[in-house]
């Protein structure tokens, strides 16, 4: 089992974690410490969330400035 503290290794389960702070917090029913430690997590996942889509877009970036002379083509997934 990961540590409380630990940041998720995925962006969606990181989102997830997210949204459910979020909800506590909205509650108001959180004594001050506590929201207050539920609002640093919140921080750290979205900084993560943050650093994860800058990776993804560059990334993207790079696919497509391999070949600036390819011509780029739809998408059709392998009909099986």
């Amino acid at each position: 089992m990961p540590k409380k503290n630990a940041l998720p290794t995925s962006f969606e389960s990181a989102l997830q974690e997210l949204e459910q702070i979020v909800t506590r917090l909205e509650s108001g029913d959180l004594p001050l410490d506590d929201a207050l430690n539920e609002f640093e997590r919140g921080v750290q996942l979205a900084r993560q969330g943050q650093v994860k889509l800058q990776q993804a877009e560059q990334r993207v970036q790079i696919l497509l400035s391999e070949n600036d002379e390819a011509p780029l083509t739809p998408f059709t997934p392998d009909a099986e």
